[in-house]
């Protein structure tokens, strides 16, 4: 699995690829879709796969005082796509001046710059200066440089909602993990590296993982049973707190996580945090051995959670 630029000239093997256009933040199953499209054609005519996405998201330029709102790192999405089957993750650096190409010009680009044979995308792609074009135009724009395009229409779960990452975002601020999880078919995960906290935590029976929440959507704070990839790519349980641990003073957002049966310095190193259940809100304690109390139970509870 490969990473490129759209800065940089595409390397002579991946030209001619089947390229899945879109943001893909989460990845979730309509994303998969049009991936999962991309790969079948590019295997079928014996091309490179290639998943593009952009960065920043392209919100991020527009409202830069926007809350965050990412589902995935760029990091996460490159493991994503390699697992989904493709060759390579092209990023598009989305600044002032690729959103102000023309839609006629974006093409051109994928066609000239890119090398790009075809193109997947979902229904409601957009692209070109104030979003001008769309898959009609692309389809058309296409077929005059010689680029072949689908689209993929709307992947609906089994209500019959269209899947988004809005509904994602959504479950995830009401704390339900179960709903995302579902619509991303896999529990949302954040990754960072562990920073030094102020160690309260082993000084009363439950020492943490500390990390910062970066640009991540924040979803509910409160207390979560997790599971923790390590950096050798082990999995272990755990329950984390996220949120401004409003019992001790001064509040300051971390998302602090106790592995169990876990021994070892993680320090400066990369977790990654899947959330599977929210057991409950975050809350002020007013003592220590009430708060040491109450984490014992959560602690009991998440393993329940873990091992069912």
């Amino acid at each position: 699995m490969e990473r490129i630029s759209s800065d940089q000239a595409m390397p002579a093997h991946l030209r001619g690829a089947i390229i899945a256009l879109g943001n893909f933040d989460g990845f979730h199953r309509g994303h998969q879709a049009v991936v999962g499209r991309a790969v079948e054609l590019a295997r079928a005519q014996g091309r490179p796969a290639i998943v593009a996405t952009f960065d920043p998201h392209p919100m991020r330029l527009f409202r830069p005082d926007a809350p965050f709102f990412r589902l995935t790192t760029l990091d996460q999405r490159e493991r994503l796509f390699g697992e989904a089957g493709a060759d390579a993750m092209l990023v598009f650096h989305f600044t002032r001046e690729l959103a102000a190409l023309s839609a006629e010009a974006f093409v051109a680009m994928l066609v000239g710059q890119l090398g790009a044979a075809g193109v997947v995308t979902g229904e409601d792609f957009t692209f070109g200066r104030g979003r001008s074009g769309n898959v009609a135009a692309l389809r058309e724009l296409g077929t005059a440089h010689g680029l072949q395009v689908e689209a993929v229409p709307p992947v609906r779960d089994e209500q019959g909602e269209v899947i988004s990452s809005s509904r994602i975002r959504d479950a995830l601020v009401a704390g339900d993990c179960a709903m995302a999880t579902r619509l991303l078919t896999r529990p949302f995960a954040i990754a960072g590296a562990v920073i030094h906290g102020d160690k309260r935590g082993r000084t009363i029976g439950f020492p943490t993982a500390n990390m910062e929440m970066g640009h991540y959507l924040r979803p509910a704070y409160g207390i979560y049973a997790v599971r923790a990839r390590l950096p050798d790519g082990s999995i272990v349980g755990g329950a984390a707190n996220l949120g401004v641990r409003p019992t001790f003073d001064p509040p300051r957002e971390l998302l602090e996580t106790y592995l169990f049966d876990y021994s070892g310095s993680l320090y400066d190193q990369t977790l990654e945090i899947a959330l599977i259940e929210r057991l409950r809100g975050e809350r002020k304690f007013e003592s220590l051995d009430a708060l040491v109390e109450q984490m014992s139970s959560d602690v009991a509870r998440a393993r329940i959670i873990l091992n069912g």
